[in-house]
């Protein structure tokens, strides 16, 4: 498993982390809808340049990804995974986004991260098999989360089943990348889907929450942030780091972004942890390690 991959995706969990500050404060001037719109368009223009500048250097002489199929395939198969993977994304960020309005931070942390559990079990589906290696860091990685958001009593509750279903649809978006990412250009693919994202959420956003230019202008620190860091910088890694990479263990680093939230949130707000909380993060660092040392293939 290459290291540079797991750099990539650890980075993408660090720009996660920090978004989480980002989110929370946008929805003070705008709606859900209207965030994710403004974020994911931002994301797709953002990656426009990059697009320009990589296809000037493969155009130098550079070979396709796979030579054996032809131009027009490789672009029906980036458009269909770029609209596949956008889908996708829509849906789980905004049933994120609206559950966090009904319940705590803390638990819509540790649902949404429940995707280290939902990957591994829907890729037995898929013929991804898994070692009992990353099984037991899968399990450990849920009893660091567990310590590092649930603070009280867990029940569920409107908001938790909101994100609940995010989490499933996160693990969906992970395992349609998963497929799509070693077949297509990861900057087009990544710019696709973020078009795809952006313009889904506009509509239901101009039905129902009736943006004005003036307050999207109001929020446009964490919009920008959101969009450029988390969407154009984040996602792209995500799409680039999870190539020829078992989707458990690329799942198991991206849900380190609950630890870097909180540690973001004691670094740069001041806000301590608690013995507790530390101790889960030791527990979800652990269970990363875990999972990457070598071991046998499985078919």
């Amino acid at each position: 498993m290459p290291l540079k991959n797991s750099l990539l995706l650890l980075l993408t969990a660090t720009v996660w982390g920090i978004a989480f500050v980002a989110q929370s404060v946008g929805m003070d001037y705008v709606g859900g809808f209207t965030f994710n719109a403004a974020r994911s368009l931002i994301g797709s223009a953002v990656l426009v340049p990059l697009i320009f500048v990589f296809g000037q250097k493969n155009s130098s002489g550079a070979p396709s990804s796979d030579t054996s199929v032809s131009p027009s395939q490789n672009r029906k198969e980036l458009i269909a995974g770029g609209i596949i993977c956008g889908i996708f994304l829509c849906l789980a960020s905004n049933f994120q986004q609206f559950g966090i309005k009904y319940t705590t931070v803390g638990k819509a942390g540790f649902i949404t991260a429940c995707y280290i559990v939902i990957v591994p079990v829907l890729g037995l589906f898929l013929g991804k098999k898994c070692s009992k290696l990353i099984w037991a860091a899968v399990a450990m990685a849920l009893v660091g989360l567990y310590l590092l958001c649930i603070t009280d009593g867990f029940s569920i509750g409107k908001g938790d089943m909101l994100v609940l279903i995010c989490a499933f649809l996160f693990s969906a978006h992970i395992l349609v990348i998963d497929y799509f990412s070693p077949k297509t250009d990861g900057i087009k693919l990544s710019c696709i889907q973020f078009l795809t994202c952006g313009i889904l959420s506009g509509i239901p956003a101009l039905i129902f929450e009736h943006p004005d230019f003036s307050s999207i202008l109001s929020a446009w620190k964490p919009v920008l942030y959101a969009g450029v860091m988390s969407c154009g910088v984040g996602y792209t890694l995500q799409v680039i780091g999870q190539k020829n990479m078992n989707p458990t263990v690329a799942s198991l680093i991206l849900s380190l972004e609950s630890c870097i939230s909180v540690l973001a949130g004691w670094i740069i707000l001041g806000q301590r942890l608690s013995t507790k909380e530390i101790l889960g993060c030791v527990i979800m660092f652990a269970a990363i390690i875990l999972a990457q040392l070598p071991q046998k293939q499985s078919a």
